[in-house]
């Protein structure tokens, strides 16, 4: 079984991967050299599913910046278990869920799948606390 460093480095590169679709969407609209230029940050994607994604994608950014330490914690603090490899995972798939269930724009499921990951992540700052 993979350890919990593993499903955070699969977090990473989808965190890091995910703005490529909107970018590429960016181009599209904007063409290849306004696109470059870095137009003002407010500047929202035309296409729906496209400012979606970027939202996801700030979402994403903004719950690795709470997983990552978890996890690092977890493993310096040799706490793994499975049950902890296994709400990693569960965060990682969570994540997924979320980042193409928004760029669907379906509601609720949205919530529901950023509940779950959110869950396996306070699920692992509980086993840090219940340490120390």
């Amino acid at each position: 079984m993979k350890n919990e460093i593993y499903w955070l480095v699969l977090t990473i590169i989808l965190t890091s991967v995910v703005w490529i679709p909107y970018v590429l969407n960016r181009i599209y609209e904007h063409k290849l050299i306004p696109a470059l230029k870095n137009p003002n940050r407010d500047s929202r994607p035309k296409s729906a599913w496209a400012n979606r994604m970027m939202y996801a994608h700030e979402n994403a950014v903004e719950n690795l910046v709470l997983f990552a330490p978890l996890v690092i914690l977890i493993s310096y603090l040799q706490l793994s278990t499975s049950t902890t490899i296994t709400a990693s995972m569960i965060y990682f798939f969570g994540r997924l869920a979320h980042t193409v269930i928004y760029t669907l724009g379906i509601p609720y499921v949205r919530t529901l799948s950023f509940a779950i990951a959110w869950g396996a992540q306070f699920y692992l700052a509980i086993i840090i606390l219940r340490s120390l």
